[in-house]
């Protein structure tokens, strides 16, 4: 596919980033849980087709249903929703930048309900990143926008449930492979997002048919849910998972030229202040972690 991880870590955080792009461009004239339902419709397609296509074995029985479910709401199709409904209200570059404390939401979450061991410098990560979040709320709250700050704290909760959503993948779909955990998930996440975008949003289809939204299904459906997988998960095993995360320290920055050169959004000094200090505290905290798993690698 590629010679070296990198050139794949670069095109996916290119991809990712653009994720917020596209979904600006289509919530001007769809529902936020319509995004979800096309964005996941698409990338099922494309997974589904992969499949076929490598001929990688579904193994329905072998799925477990309601976790995969679970996941899918938790960590597709409500963080989706929330993200979209964020950016009615905020620019795409400052949402990839809040998006960015996801590791340490997860972290958090893994210390305070699922057994992670914490130390002190994961603390001092977190209250980093904390800083640089401040930083960014400040902001926020001295230009009088109520609406920014609600949509500043809708990126914090999808972060909140992304998070979550890593947990509860890292407990209960280790058996399945890439491929299937990605089918599963985005059918259910086009399932769930479905009878609410259908029983609560009105839907244009004519309007999905604009050269200008059509390419922006494409990029967040059939790349930035479908290809993106098999690019992600490629990384892990050609570099190893921990190489694959670097991807958090990239996407912010595609994220911010993506904003820049398409959409005309400007880059202040608080949110380049507030990206690094956020991107120091996820640095930080997972340092010791990787120190952990690279000893126990040398043991064994």
């Amino acid at each position: 596919m590629f010679r070296s991880p990198l050139a794949a870590l670069l095109l996916l955080s290119l991809i990712w980033g653009g994720s917020y792009y596209f979904i600006k461009v289509l919530i001007q004239d769809f529902g936020p849980w319509t995004i979800v339902w096309f964005r996941s419709t698409v990338g099922l397609g494309v997974i589904t087709v992969i499949m076929l296509f490598i001929r990688h074995p579904f193994a329905w029985k072998q799925m477990p249903w309601l976790p995969l479910a679970a996941v899918a709401l938790v960590n597709m199709a409500i963080p989706w929703a929330i993200i979209g409904f964020s950016e009615t209200r905020i620019a795409s570059n400052l949402a990839s930048i809040l998006n960015a404390t996801t590791p340490l939401c997860s972290l958090l979450l893994g210390i305070l309900f699922f057994g992670t061991v914490s130390q002190r410098v994961q603390w001092v990560g977190m209250g980093t990143a904390l800083t640089g979040v401040i930083v960014l709320l400040s902001f926020q709250l001295d230009s009088g926008l109520p609406s920014d700050m609600i949509g500043t704290l809708g990126m914090l909760a999808a972060s909140i449930f992304y998070g979550l959503g890593s947990q509860l993948s890292k407990r209960f779909l280790q058996s399945l492979s890439a491929y299937q955990s990605a089918l599963g998930t985005l059918f259910f996440a086009m399932l769930g997002s479905g009878i609410v975008a259908l029983t609560t949003e009105e839907i244009s289809i004519k309007q999905l048919t604009t050269p200008e939204h059509a390419a922006s299904l494409i990029g967040l459906g059939a790349f930035g849910s479908g290809v993106a997988y098999i690019l992600f998960y490629w990384i892990v095993s050609k570099g190893g998972a921990e190489y694959a995360t670097m991807v958090t320290y990239l996407l912010p920055f595609s994220s911010l030229v993506w904003g820049w050169t398409m959409l005309n959004e400007s880059i202040g000094w608080n949110l380049i202040v507030g990206l690094l200090l956020i991107l120091s505290g996820i640095y930080i905290a997972g340092r010791r972690k990787l120190r952990t798993e690279k000893s126990l690698k040398l043991s064994t």
